[in-house]
C-alpha cells in the first residue's frame, strides 16, 4: 500500500520535516553525480557497517540514515516521512521531534546491526532513512489511530482506498516481521530489521517524550481532504 494522504491538519509548518527531506534530497543527487565506483567508496565510508555501532561510529548512524539506495528508495521513504513526519512534529514541537528521529534511527541501526552480526552479514552496510521514519509511524500510530489515510494498492492505482491509521500502519508493520522471518540479512536488499528496531524504539520513545496527552486534531470527513 502507498500512502498519498491523511485527514489530519497540522498547526504549524513542519520545517524540520522538510528539512530533512531536503537534506535527504541533495545527499542522493550528490550520489547520483559520482561514478559507480565514487559511489562505492561514498556508501562504504558513509553508510553503517555492523560492526560500526559496537565501535562507536555514531557518526555513521547519522551520515548513513541520508544515504539512499536509488530513487525508489528515497522516494518511498520521503513519502512517508512527509505524510506521518509532519503531524508528529506538530505533536512533539521541533526539538524533541529531532531527538525522537535521531533515537529512532539509532535503535534501527542497534538493530539491524546485531542481528546483521548474529547472521554473519558484516560487510553489508546499511543506509536510508527508513528505520528513523518507522518510529515516526510508531508516534502516528499511537498519536492519531483514527486519523483516516488514503492509499493506492498496486496494481489498482487508479483506485484511493482509505484506511485507519491503526490498521495502515499495523499492516504495514506486520509485512516487516513477515519478511524478517523470510528473508536473510546476508542477501542485503532491504533492512527488515531495522524497521523493526526503529518502530519498536518510536512506540515506547513516545510515550516519554509525548506523555499524558492528547494531540489537538481536527477530522474532516475524507471527501474534502482527499
Amino acid at each position: 500500500m502507498i500512502p498519498i494522504k491523511d485527514d489530519i491538519p497540522t498547526r504549524t509548518f513542519p520545517i524540520l520535516t522538510v528539512l530533512i527531506i531536503v537534506l535527504n534530497t541533495v545527499v542522493f543527487i550528490y550520489e547520483v553525480s559520482l561514478s559507480p565506483q565514487e559511489l562505492k567508496m561514498f556508501v562504504f565510508s558513509y553508510g553503517l557497517l555492523p560492526v560500526d555501532i559496537f565501535h562507536l561510529r555514531f557518526d555513521k548512524v547519522i551520515t548513513s540514515m541520508f544515504i539512499h539506495g536509488g530513487f525508489a528508495h528515497l522516494f518511498g521513504n520521503m513519502l512517508f516521512l512527509w505524510i506521518f513526519g509532519n503531524n508528529v512534529e506538530d505533536a512533539l514541537g521541533k526539538f524533541r521531534f529531532v531527538v525522537f528521529y535521531i533515537i529512532c534511527g539509532f535503535g534501527a541501526a542497534l538493530t539491524q546491526s546485531v542481528v546483521s552480526i548474529a547472521e554473519g552479514s558484516i560487510n553489508i552496510p546499511m543506509v536510508g532513512a527508513s528505520g528513523a521514519i518507522s518510529g515516526i509511524l510508531a508516534a502516528y500510530m499511537k498519536l492519531y489511530p483514527h486519523a483516516r489515510v488514503a492509499a493506492i494498492i498496486p496494481p489498482f492505482i487508479f483506485f484511493v482506498f482509505v484506511f485507519p491509521a491503526w490498521f495502515f500502519i499495523g499492516y504495514w508493520f506486520l509485512l516487516q516481521v513477515l519478511f524478517a522471518m523470510i528473508v536473510p540479512s546476508s542477501m542485503g536488499g532491504v533492512a527488515w530489521y531495522a524497521h523493526i528496531g526503529g518502530f519498536v524504539t518510536g512506540w515506547i520513545l513516545i510515550n516519554f517524550l509525548y506523555p499524558l496527552r492528547k494531540p489537538k486534531v481536527v477530522y474532516y470527513s475524507v471527501e474534502q481532504k482527499i
